[in-house]
C-alpha cells in the first residue's frame, strides 16, 4: 500500500517511530488520541495508523469538509464530519456504527480541540460502555518522537475511577504544546 510506504519513509526520515499495537483479537474499539494540541497531531496520528495498517474512522470538525478536495481527502482517509456548534446524537450514531460492523476502530480526540479545555468530552467512554468494547489508549509523544498505543483499556462502568486510570497514562510533556494540554478528564476537587 502506497500510504503505508510513504508513512514509514516519513517516520524514518523524521526520526519518529511507532510503538505498541492493538491486539489482533480486538475487532472493535474506540481509539482515543491524546494529547491533541497541534495540527501536526493529525498528521503523525494518521501516518502512524497507516504504518500499523489499521483501517479506522475518525472524527473531524465539519468545516474541514467545505472545500471539495479537502472533503474528498478526509472522507477517503476515514473522516466523519462533526458539527460542534450544535448538539447532535453523534454518540448514538457512532454506537450504532460499531454495533453494525464486524470490525471497526473509531478514533476520537477527547479534548475536542487543540486549545486547552477544562474537561475532555466523555462520549468516547459512553460509546465503549454501551457497545461493550475496549478503549485503545493512543498517544503522540513529541519529546520521544513516538506515536502508538500504550494500553487496551476495558471500561468497568465506574466512570470516575476509570477516568483516573486513563488520565494516568498521559502527561503534558508528551504534547506538541504542553500548555494547551489539560491532563484531567473532568473537574474535581481531589
Amino acid at each position: 500500500m502506497i500510504a503505508k510506504s510513504i508513512s514509514k519513509l516519513y517516520f524514518k526520515l523524521s526520526g519518529w517511530k511507532t510503538v505498541g499495537s492493538i491486539p489482533s483479537d480486538v475487532k472493535k474499539c474506540i481509539i482515543i488520541g491524546v494529547p491533541h494540541t497541534s495540527n501536526w497531531d493529525f498528521i503523525y496520528a494518521r501516518l502512524g495508523l497507516y504504518i500499523f495498517d489499521y483501517k479506522i474512522r475518525y472524527l473531524i470538525k465539519d468545516s474541514m469538509f467545505k472545500n471539495p478536495i479537502a472533503a474528498w481527502f478526509f472522507r477517503t482517509t476515514g473522516g466523519i464530519p462533526v458539527n460542534r456548534s450544535k448538539s447532535t446524537n453523534l454518540t448514538g450514531e457512532l454506537a450504532q456504527l460499531l454495533k453494525n460492523a464486524d470490525t471497526l476502530y473509531i478514533a476520537i480526540p477527547p479534548e475536542g480541540t487543540r486549545k486547552r479545555v477544562k474537561r475532555w468530552k466523555t462520549g468516547f467512554y459512553r460509546i465503549a460502555v454501551d457497545c461493550n468494547i475496549p478503549i485503545a489508549l493512543a498517544f503522540i509523544d513529541y519529546k520521544k518522537k513516538q506515536a502508538g498505543f500504550m494500553k487496551i483499556f476495558y471500561p468497568t462502568g465506574n466512570m470516575i475511577e476509570d477516568f483516573k486510570v486513563i488520565e494516568s497514562f498521559y502527561s503534558p510533556e508528551m504534547a506538541a504544546i504542553p500548555d494547551h494540554y489539560n491532563p484531567q478528564i473532568f473537574e474535581r476537587d481531589d
